[in-house]
């Protein structure tokens, strides 16, 4: 089959439709982290490292949603959303060291169990790392090709 002009420039009108909803997406994500920092400021200069655990965890999230978004429709999408939601699990369990926070401020010391926390928010990951594989499996379902017997 001979590719026509006019194929290329759907290929290519699709691929900046794709794109440009990426950087939307995106620059959404960026806009509410940087909106709900304004809140959570006061509190960073109470615990250290908190602003760049943050600014990390924000910075590969939106990677992964601008990557998802570039490779909508094909099965590397199904792939990155169970890597999305994987890195998110293994993020919450580290950035919380287990659920156990201790914190030192002048004289005081705080220790804050926050473990039922951590596994809520692990059960949601799960729940989703449990949708990214059901989203593959109609994937594979929905592209499998049937041989007549």
């Amino acid at each position: 089959m001979v590719e026509t002009s006019n194929d290329s420039n759907k290929k290519l009108r699709g691929i900046s439709f794709k794109a440009l909803k990426a950087t939307m997406k995106g620059a959404l994500v960026y806009a509410v982290y940087y909106i709900l920092w304004m809140f959570i400021a006061p509190i960073s200069q109470m615990i250290p490292g908190l602003q760049l655990m943050i600014e990390t965890f924000v910075a590969v999230y939106i990677i992964f949603i601008i990557v998802e978004e570039l490779t909508s429709g094909t099965i590397y999408n199904c792939f990155f959303n169970v890597a999305k939601a994987l890195f998110v699990i293994g993020y919450l369990i580290s950035a919380f060291n287990g659920g156990i926070f201790g914190i030192t401020y002048q004289n005081i010391n705080l220790i804050v169990d926050l473990r039922l926390v951590l596994e809520i928010a692990t059960i949601l990951s799960l729940l989703g790392l449990a949708k990214s594989v059901f989203q593959t499996i109609n994937f594979m379902s929905e592209k499998a090709e049937y041989a007549p017997i």
